[in-house]
């Protein structure tokens, strides 16, 4: 996926501005002071991510963005929002183009969402995006974000550590790992937002033989443990999705430098290979998971009506209906990208503040 839809905003800092008040003239009472969240940068270290075959650092950046009253309110915990950013792009790219501080900060003033931690993990690797899935070659990403992820926010921030103060929502990419990572692991979250989720349904028979051919042709990135600015040289875009893709869904340990297996070989299609990439399609594994699904407090899907990927993500909708499954599903004229911004403090945190336990 191209990730020309992200446009990142900076993010406007509080300043502490001193008046100088001519003498002899009365002072007036300072204006109210503006109550403002905090963003604190730490790294997290995943001990499922160990040991990966494409040489990212186990040790990730995480975006961490703590309420107003946090530090005025020690005795408060708070219910924790984990969101997963897009592929080819960071989590600090989310965290300026969502205006996640600011939105959080206005939506709690008003009143329309209550306060929250927001968590940003950073899952950008050498092929610019981790899939969010479970392979030896990535590493395994459910866990990290399920489990390694959650118990570290909780033993170190005061959050309500448990199901029903945990929500999971992402955008493409990131809405790809939260039906994904949801669908699997209930225990560790109770509400769910999938935003414009890519990759629904995984067809790897449909991919055009020179698509394949730019992704053999890809040089391996060399593994630093840095995969920062490593995927765009590569060979592009296109073939740095494609080898995502594969590094997440048909990982192959006997297969170096790569350590994944591609779904097309001489230019014709690998039935075992290309199904391996159907098999991790949520379209396909969603009948599997209905008791976990079943769990949860509250399911939410959203997708522009200009979005490329429109029909899977209505797809996915019929199918919960179908199995029974309560949600809640809209379709709003936008592409994938363009309202993103808008609909995080209109949409995204109104729903989390209602469906989330809180204090």
């Amino acid at each position: 996926m191209n990730p020309r839809y992200i446009c990142p905003a900076a993010i406007a800092a509080a300043c502490a501005v001193a008046i100088l008040i001519p003498e002899g003239k009365a002072q007036r009472p300072a204006p109210p002071a503006v109550r403002e969240g905090a963003l604190e940068r730490i790294r997290v270290h995943g001990k499922s991510l160990e040991g990966n075959l494409e040489g990212d650092s186990p040790d990730r950046d995480v975006l961490v963005y703590v309420p107003p009253s946090y530090a005025s309110n020690p005795n408060r915990r708070y219910p924790v929002l984990y969101f997963l950013h897009g592929y080819g792009a960071h989590a600090e790219t989310y965290w300026n183009s969502l205006a996640v501080a600011s939105a959080a900060d206005e939506t709690s003033k008003k009143g329309s969402a209550r306060e929250m931690i927001i968590v940003l993990p950073d899952a950008y690797t050498v092929y610019d995006g981790s899939m969010f899935s479970n392979s030896p070659t990535t590493g395994d990403w459910e866990t990290f974000i399920a489990q390694d992820l959650t118990q570290y926010i909780d033993s170190h921030y005061r959050t309500i550590a448990n199901r029903a103060g945990r929500g999971l929502a992402g955008h493409s990419m990131g809405g790809y790992g939260t039906v994904r990572i949801g669908m699997k692991h209930p225990e560790a979250f109770s509400v769910l937002y999938a935003m414009s989720s890519c990759c629904l349904m995984q067809n790897a028979t449909q991919l055009l033989p020179g698509q394949a051919a730019a992704a053999k042709q890809a040089p391996p990135p060399a593994a630093n443990g840095d995969a920062k600015g490593k995927g765009k040289q590569a060979g592009g875009a296109l073939a740095n999705a494609l080898n995502s893709q594969a590094a997440a869904w048909a990982p192959n340990p006997k297969n170096p430098p790569r350590y994944f297996d591609l779904p097309t070989k001489d230019g014709e299609v690998q039935p075992l290979i290309a199904g391996k990439w159907m098999a991790n399609s949520p379209l396909l594994m969603v009948d599997q998971y209905v008791p976990n699904l079943q769990q949860y407090r509250a399911i939410a899907m959203d997708v522009g009506t200009r979005d490329p990927f429109l029909v899977t993500n209505t797809q996915l909708s019929e199918a919960l209906t179908r199995l029974g499954i309560e949600h809640k599903f809209e379709s709003y004229d936008g592409d994938h990208g363009s309202r993103i911004k808008e609909r995080f403090p209109v949409k995204v945190l109104p729903f989390f503040s209602a469906n989330l336990t809180g204090n």
